[in-house]
């Protein structure tokens, strides 16, 4: 059985440290670090990639809290609701698909400042994101929230309701299916698998994104499904159930769109410079093979004239 933390928080004099605060920062460091390593594999330029991901990071925090507070509003605007909690965001309450539109649309306006193919840039981020998301699971955890119906099983996560020597209110203590940690496991699975299909298959030209999208949103429809927190209802389907199942559609449909324009011209958005292939592997100006091979995206083997977008 799973058992609860005591803890969701440490106090040192006035600065109280959330630790989901703290799992999310690692998340986001992690997903960098490893952003970097595939964005210059791709020849892009590592500093130029952290100025663009501090803005998508602060905009996919506001993206994320925007769709939670919308999607679950009884908390805040409700009988009994306190509006000034929207910006309690260490309490938990960050939602996934808000955070990737505002952190895409972030991503988008930054690679137009910075000269940069925005295609690429989703192709590197896409896998760390899925990262990320593991680590930042485990703020859940810590706030005892997001679990399922109750179960009588060796994985079921034993809710305490009980942290920092107070009660959560509104939890009711029990053992309930581990949602989050069905999240982590179906995150971690998917991140292989994509990892592995695109150095199979060279993907590239946007193609890595939507199919991690495509794979994130298969597991969140059923995990959605089972969670028990309140939520809007479209109806017999919570939200973000009916959200996930539409961006499956989404993901897969963009992916067979880009796979058919990569055959019609002959090559796909590949190098950080939109180029469909990435810079000459020659010693100081470019990853060597086995950098290349550990994006996950190698250069398509059809050159093309002329950049992509």
């Amino acid at each position: 059985m799973i058992p609860s933390p005591s803890i969701s928080a440490l106090s040192l004099g006035p600065l109280t440290i959330h630790f989901y605060a703290l799992c999310i920062l690692a998340g986001i460091g992690v997903a960098l670090w490893w952003a970097t390593k595939r964005w210059e594999a791709r020849g892009g330029d590592g500093d130029t990639l952290f100025d663009i991901v501090f803005v998508a990071v602060i905009a996919g925090i506001i993206g994320s809290r925007v769709w939670h507070v919308l999607t679950s509003p009884a908390p805040f605007f409700g009988p009994g609701g306190d509006p000034l909690s929207v910006l309690y965001i260490w309490q938990g309450g960050l939602a996934i698909y808000g955070g990737v539109a505002g952190g895409a649309l972030a991503v988008w306006i930054m690679a137009r400042l910075k000269g940069v193919s925005f295609t690429a840039l989703a192709d590197t981020i896409a896998p760390t994101i899925m990262l990320a998301q593991v680590l930042g699971r485990f703020g859940n955890w810590f706030n005892q929230e997001l679990y399922g119906p109750p179960l009588d099983a060796r994985w079921a996560w034993d809710v305490t309701c009980e942290t920092n020597g107070a009660t959560i209110a509104g939890c009711v203590p029990g053992t309930y299916h581990p949602t989050f940690l069905y999240e982590q496991l179906w995150n971690l699975a998917g991140l292989a698998v994509l990892l592995l299909l695109s150095r199979r298959f060279q993907w590239a030209g946007g193609r890595v994104f939507w199919a991690y999208v495509a794979i994130y949103s298969t597991g969140r429809a059923w995990i959605d499904a089972i969670r028990s927190e309140p939520v809007l209802m479209v109806g017999p389907l919570r939200i973000h159930t009916l959200v996930a199942l539409l961006m499956v559609l989404v993901g897969v449909g963009m992916f067979v769109l880009l796979t058919l324009r990569k055959r019609k011209r002959g090559g796909e958005v590949v190098a950080a410079d939109g180029s469909f292939s990435l810079p000459a592997q020659t010693e100081g100006n470019g990853p060597d093979e086995d950098e290349v091979e550990k994006s996950g995206t190698p250069p398509s083997p059809d050159p093309a004239p002329s950049p992509g977008p």
